[in-house]
């Protein structure tokens, strides 16, 4: 399938429209010619939008990484935490503009959908930073350094059609092809166009009546609209020769069409389907390169065994003929009635370079013309069980080509297995936020930022909740949500634990600082008359609770809630006790990035699962922002970890 330009008009418009205030936060090399982006949003659920050479399209599928994608390095330095703040499209061309804005920054990644495909990074004034393909024609030049140069136009706006720029479109061409190169329409939409006017798509357009002119121009405008603007009723088409996605439904009812939910489903169906199916025929090429030449072998073995039995039986035969003339009465293998015996059986008495041989079809035994009968029958006898010996030989090779090949197979499966996806796992409301479960089984909010700040407290704080906060700088809000007014001790504890430990006071390392929480009711989320408030900032009146943090520990763990793994940083003890396994870090040591990679090492060892589950952006979002040092290492099982044996814990 490749993607038309009308359904791209459709798909730029739904995607910026749902990705409008995302930035993001992760983008993965699925192959050479595909990325997946994690969109995020402060209070909204991440977008997972792949971007490929063959298409774009929001999807709920995490593909393997199959392939290296020579992009991915630089698209992740300078698109990591960029907010996507456009997506563009000129007319009905193929080509996509995503704009990304960092800071003061500008970047605009252009991706084009005809011929081979390419994805072209530039910076805001269109100079080219990075491409996966460079090229070089009459009418542009694409590489690095180079300011990006789109395709000639058509010239055609067909989103813009009249009657008057349709006919000019006429010549002695079939109406098909002229709707098909003149429209830019791909097959599919010719083919249903034709289908509801009932001309010939053979007839010469400009042989057509005036008639069906207008009805022919109110179809091609109909069908344009639907594409591009609605109503879709989609479907698609998974078959051996064919993999396509149907914005609209054709009426040509075909019976294998499946309907889905949107075109987006469609395609994320078809593309998927087609990205996986190429990722499986890469990994498996070169078993099946030795599968086929192992089944090559295995031919040529089973038809050396049938030549060398036939061989066998042959000089058999012969041997009991000799026999059978000896009984007989004659003696010498030169007679004439022996000799006329023997070519009837394709056997004959032959000298090569002096010496005499039994020639039988193509095999020679060497014999001695002079012997008896019984002699030299006994020497085809020996030669007809060396040739049955031989058998054996081959049937002892073909066992082993045999096991090859099954190995082989099996490898084979493997490789294709190892190309899959999963289904990206709808979180919880709460894990786009830093949280916990206390030691009480209380969940635990707090935010990441400004934003986010003001999200968990204007959207998620109810009456029974505990908002924590700390007169440091860069103080997360945390709610603890409890669901009656009965006060937890060691609950409040560990959130006003969390609340110190996420602050500022985590990257200059001041122990001794205190939290405290206060009831929902004394959060005001407005300024007073004539005064203002920075955004995630809320007045707090009445009396505060404090509670001094006298160390600055977290944890970050990894346990299992139903079937799905999930990563967590709080407070050392509920960590401890709940999680598979954890790393207890304090302030001060490594890089954020290094200590996510140490971790990471240290928890793979406990479940190789995990580094399908967790990449190294997943370890280093759940800590704390400044440099921190690994003190303490523990699993839910006995496993060696780093140097130091780690048992179990209670």
């Amino acid at each position: 399938m490749t993607l038309a330009g009308i359904e791209l008009v459709y798909l730029v418009n739904d995607i910026e429209e749902k990705t409008s205030g995302y930035y993001a936060s992760n983008i993965w090399g699925i192959n050479r010619n595909s990325l997946l982006f994690k969109l995020h949003h402060p209070t909204k659920p991440d977008i997972m939008l792949m971007v490929s050479s063959i298409g774009m399209w929001i999807t709920d599928k995490k593909i393997e990484t199959i392939e290296p994608n020579k992009m991915l390095r630089r698209l992740r330095s300078d698109l990591l935490r960029a907010k996507l703040t456009k997506i563009e499209q000129i007319g009905t061309e193929r080509i996509a503009y995503f704009t990304f804005t960092n800071f003061e920054k500008e970047f605009i990644l252009i991706v084009e959908f005809f011929g081979d495909g390419n994805i072209i990074l530039c910076n805001g004034d269109k100079k080219i930073l990075a491409l996966l393909h460079s090229i070089d024609v009459r009418h542009r030049q694409l590489r690095v350094g180079l300011n990006y140069i789109p395709p000639p136009e058509d010239g055609l706006d067909v989103l813009n059609l009249t009657k008057e720029s349709f006919r000019e479109l006429f010549s002695s061409s079939g109406i098909g092809k002229t709707i098909g190169r003149g429209l830019g329409l791909p097959k599919k939409y010719v083919e249903e166009i034709i289908r509801l006017s009932g001309i010939d798509s053979k007839k010469p357009s400009n042989e057509i009546t005036d008639q069906e002119f207008d009805a022919l121009f109110e179809i091609i405008t109909s069908t344009i609209s639907k594409v591009t603007l609605g109503p879709h009723d989609p479907s698609v088409i998974i078959e051996d020769d064919v993999h396509d996605a149907y914005p609209i439904r054709f009426s040509d009812d075909n019976l294998n069409a499946k309907k889905v939910n949107s075109f987006n489903e469609g395609l994320d169906i078809v593309f998927t389907e087609d990205i996986l199916e190429k990722g499986k025929s890469l990994f498996s090429s070169p078993a099946d390169k030795k599968i086929e030449s192992l089944e090559k072998t295995l031919t040529e073995q089973k038809n050396a065994i049938n030549v060398v039995i036939e061989k066998s039986k042959t000089i058999s035969e012969i041997a009991n003929l000799l026999f059978t003339m000896t009984s007989q009465g004659q003696h010498n293998v030169r007679d004439e009635s022996i000799t006329n015996s023997l070519k009837e059986k394709n056997a004959e008495i032959i000298s090569e370079k002096g010496i005499p041989y039994m020639k039988i079809n193509e095999s020679k035994i060497r014999i001695d013309p002079d012997s008896s009968l019984p002699t030299i029958a006994s020497k085809l006898f020996d030669e007809s069980k060396k040739q049955k010996g031989a058998v054996k030989s081959i049937e002892k090779l073909m066992k082993k080509t045999e096991e090859k090949l099954e190995k082989t197979i099996e490898k084979g499966e493997i490789a294709r297995g190892s190309v899959g996806f999963k289904e990206v796992r709808k979180k919880s409301w709460y894990e786009r936020y830093r949280w916990f479960f206390t030691s009480d089984g209380v969940l635990a909010v707090g935010g990441r930022d400004s934003s986010s700040n003001s999200a968990i407290i204007r959207k998620y704080l109810e009456n029974n909740d505990k908002v924590f906060h700390a007169e440091v700088h860069g103080s997360p809000f945390f709610l603890l949500k409890a669901e009656d007014q009965e006060l937890l001790p060691l609950s409040l504890e560990e959130v006003a634990h969390a609340t110190v430990c996420f602050s500022r006071a985590w990257q200059i390392s001041a122990y001794g600082m205190s939290s405290f929480w206060v009831n929902p009711d004394q959060v005001k989320k407005g300024a007073p008359t004539g005064q203002s408030m920075a955004k995630g900032s809320f007045m707090i009146n009445g009396t505060r609770n404090f509670i001094k943090v006298s160390s600055l520990k977290l944890a970050v763990g990894i346990f299992k809630e139903d079937e799905n793994y999930l990563m967590v940083c709080g407070p050392p003890e509920p960590i401890k006790k709940k999680c598979l396994c954890y790393a207890v870090i304090e302030p001060g040591g490594s890089t954020m990035s290094d200590v996510g990679k140490k971790i990471r090492a240290e928890f793979d060892k406990t479940d190789e699962g995990f580094k399908k589950i967790f990449l190294i952006d997943d370890y280093v979002r759940a800590l704390p922002t400044g440099a921190s040092k690994v003190t303490e290492m523990g699993s839910s099982k006995v496993t060696e970890m780093g140097s130091s044996k780690v048992t179990e814990t209670d």
